[in-house]
């Protein structure tokens, strides 16, 4: 996965279907950063499923959950008319999305391994 910031929607698909090859079994963590209100965590290390644009909609999509008895239900959180989408190199500590929307509110996606996952 090679560090990219795109604002080219062309490449966005095929860009975001190579991070979830990457990332597959992995956990993530989702956090909106919005410049007015500062940032909020959605989802804090939870299974990986997917992250995908949809061109149709005009959206960028992660998934987590639904893959486990444990996390039985999807989470999806949608970034509508994406208009920046980064994803850092491969060689930092913790592999990162970032998806800007037309507000400047950045919705950052970081990958962890899943041994990382603290017992409960």
């Amino acid at each position: 996965m090679a560090d990219t910031s795109m604002s080219d929607r062309a490449g966005w698909r095929s860009l975001l279907d190579e991070v979830t090859d990457a990332h597959s079994g992995e956990l993530v963590t989702i956090e909106v950063v919005d410049p007015s209100i500062g940032s909020q965590h959605e989802a804090e290390r939870l299974p990986f499923s997917y992250l995908t644009y949809d061109p149709k909609d005009d959206v960028v999509v992660v998934a987590v959950g639904g893959q486990s008895p444990r996390y039985p239900v999807v989470l999806r959180h949608m970034v509508p008319h994406p208009k920046e989408v980064d994803v850092s190199t491969p060689d930092v500590t913790e592999a990162a999305v970032r998806v800007v929307d037309p507000e400047d509110t950045a919705t950052l996606i970081t990958f962890f391994p899943a041994e990382s996952r603290t017992a409960s």
